[in-house]
């Protein structure tokens, strides 16, 4: 029990690490692939494929989950539960993988009116 416990543990983090990993490579913020290619960074293709592999490691990572029967969905929201399903980073998931936070921002703020 311990040991599924501490797996359950350990793919938690990792994917939240590689949630956080996406997310700043879609905000244009510095990750771990900017230290291995920094030549790259004059490239305006470097961010579009800065994201490919963020978003790659997230997917590998979601799909281990999976095989190991990890859950994994409450990390996320339903929105980016189903990018994820889907697999494909397309511009819908650029666009609008914060779109519930967001939302939620709005929501706040109007509240104060």
């Amino acid at each position: 029990m311990t040991t599924s416990r501490n797996i359950a543990r350990f793919f938690e983090e990792q994917l939240s690490n590689a949630k956080t990993h996406f997310e700043r490579a879609l905000d244009c913020k510095h990750t771990e692939f900017d230290d291995l290619y920094p030549y790259m960074n004059e490239h305006p293709q470097f961010f579009w494929y800065k994201r490919y592999v963020a978003w790659q490691e997230l997917l590998t990572v979601v799909r281990l989950a999976k095989e190991l029967e990890i859950e994994w969905k409450h990390l996320f929201t339903d929105k980016q539960v189903q990018y994820i399903e889907c697999k494909v980073l397309e511009a819908r998931v650029l666009d609008y993988w914060y779109e519930n936070d967001q939302q939620e921002l709005k929501e706040e703020v109007g509240a104060d009116d």
